[in-house]
């Protein structure tokens, strides 16, 4: 490990560039569902030591010079390994678009991977050769991380952190310190064995002395995670019975081969279905819900899907379905929200909810004219793209139903923004991964989801065309779940809220004392640099 830490030092241009391509790529190894935590201990060391033999530019070299292409390499081996599977939605439209695949995950792991070019060269402004240089990279590169989750609407799929949570319990520390504070804990740790080598004159045991103390911190992270698994105690709702259906609605990419009365029909069967002779069915059920896309027309344009929802929900049932909306008072031509309806047992739209936070390129195209000229357009389908409904209504309330915070697709990503959480009384997710079937996408998409629910100490309950489908407590433990790619239909419960978690408290500002520490730490570890 001495050659290899010298000879990181020791490199330049194209090889060292090369070198950390290589090292992100390993790093990305750490996302979930990958969870390879040794691969962070392995990659991580090589940023550090690259930086310890990095020139010194001036001026805007300081800025974007060798310390900034080291963070960008870097981040650009480990976003193209995390970020892979959105490849997969290429394969939908086929043809031309297979060509652009690998440039386009290229250009957007490339474009993500310029928050942690400018950690890097921050970094290195206030660098030191001590210990506490791990400090300043972690601190800058959490700070990056948090820019990259809500800079232009944000992207905040495989933050660091979520290395640090393979398992319900390891997940736990999310309760008190969110997904952020976890990730400035990973970048720490994962950079610690760069103050074991190069060997120098210090005692073996002093230089391996803070990895130790890193493999500490996770067994604590660990006793922490089982002891609030064992001693936190969780009760089922009895208000709140739901049926979630998995139809494989496969139309949803191209609307002009839907066939409205065959999509019905299945969805009807699936929701009506019993599992055994003893199974009451839908009857036992206070909702029923359907997934994102579920509904890959108007229910304007066809009426008599709102009659087969009636005839279909016994008294008292709601349907909860994902659905495109257009208000009624809306003129022509005027983009449809991306919604969640809620349906009464007489066919009546009783409460609706507007997907707030769009997926770029997904659901609308920034820059649309430009890309529009290129044939370029955004996956999912729609007349003149989508609008983005008001981020402040995520709280839906439906009649006979207690009050829970809606979240269409990627909106469960944003780690302390998901809307107003104080009367919320458990999160209600639905998705399309379709787009990404066979790739690791949805278990990914899937597991952030399940963060949230830690996070905030409220049961989860996620429906998706395809998988994954699952139901949680509020401690992220999954209580049921349905097998990716199956057409089926499961029954869940809702739990009750636990009291406001640590972070539903105080969300990121114990995280901020931290970042300004660190980066007091950085300003005069940096002061205290021979100077060159």
């Amino acid at each position: 490990m001495t050659w290899l830490a010298e000879t990181a030092m020791l490199a330049h241009g194209w090889r060292r560039f090369l070198m950390l391509l290589v090292a992100g790529a390993i790093a990305g190894l750490s996302v979930p569902p990958l969870f390879v935590l040794p691969a962070l201990f392995a990659a991580m060391p090589v940023w550090v030591w690259c930086l310890d033999g990095a020139e010194r530019g001036k001026g805007l070299a300081r800025l974007f010079g060798p310390a900034f292409a080291i963070g960008f390499a870097f981040g650009w081996g480990y976003f193209t390994v995390a970020f892979h599977w959105l490849g997969a939605a290429f394969f939908v439209d086929g043809g031309v678009m297979l060509v652009l695949m690998p440039f386009a995950i290229l250009a957007l792991a490339g474009l993500i991977a310029f928050f942690w070019g400018l950690a890097s060269a921050l970094a290195h402004i206030f660098w030191s050769h001590g210990a506490w240089r791990i400090v300043t990279l972690a601190t800058f590169l959490t700070i990056a991380e948090w820019a990259r989750g809500h800079v232009l609407t944000g992207f905040p799929f495989d933050l660091l952190g979520y290395a640090l949570t393979p398992t319900a319990e390891m997940m736990q520390l999310v309760s008190v310190v969110g997904i952020y504070g976890l990730t400035f804990l990973a970048a720490l740790i994962g950079l610690t064995p760069a103050l074991i080598w190069p060997a120098d004159d210090r005692p073996l045991t002093r230089r391996l002395a803070p990895f130790f103390l890193a493999l500490a911190v996770i067994a604590g992270q660990l006793g922490y995670g089982y002891n609030r698994l064992e001693g936190t105690p969780v009760a089922a709702r009895e208000d709140v019975r739901m049926r979630l259906v998995q139809p494989l609605v496969y139309e949803h990419a191209d609307w002009g081969n839907v066939n409205p009365q065959a999509i019905i029909d299945r969805l009807v069967t699936l929701s009506e279905m019993r599992m055994g002779p003893d199974d009451p069915g839908i009857a036992a059920a206070t909702h029923v819900v359907w997934p994102e896309s579920a509904l890959p027309f108007f229910l304007s344009q066809y009426p008599e899907a709102l009659a087969r929802i009636g005839r279909m929900l016994p008294d008292g049932v709601t349907l909860l379905t994902g659905a495109p909306r257009v208000p009624f008072e809306a003129a022509p031509g005027t983009p449809p929200f991306n919604a969640i309806l809620a349906i009464d047992d007489a066919g009546e739209i009783v409460s609706s909810y507007d997907k707030a936070h769009l997926v770029p390129f997904g659901e609308f195209l920034p820059f649309g004219e430009f890309f529009a000229r290129l044939g370029i357009k955004q996956f999912v389908p729609g007349a003149e793209g989508w609008a983005a409904g008001d981020p402040r209504r995520r709280l839906m309330q439906v009649p006979g139903t207690p009050p829970f915070l809606a979240l269409i697709c990627y909106e469960i990503l944003f780690s302390g923004d998901l809307g107003d959480t104080g009367e919320a009384q458990f999160l209600f997710n639905i998705t399309n991964d379709a787009w990404f079937d066979g790739s690791i996408g949805p278990a990914q998409h899937a597991h952030h989801a399940r963060v949230r629910a830690v996070e905030e100490g409220m049961s989860l309950v996620r429906a998706a065309n395809s998988g994954l489908t699952f139901a949680t407590d509020p401690l992220g433990r999954v209580t049921g779940a349905l097998a990716p790619r199956e057409m089926a239909v499961m029954d869940a419960v809702v739990y009750e809220r636990l009291e406001p978690t640590t972070f539903a408290r105080y969300r990121y500002w114990p995280l901020l004392a931290v970042l300004t520490l660190g980066l007091l730490i950085a300003v005069l570890s940096s002061r205290r640099r021979p100077a060159p």
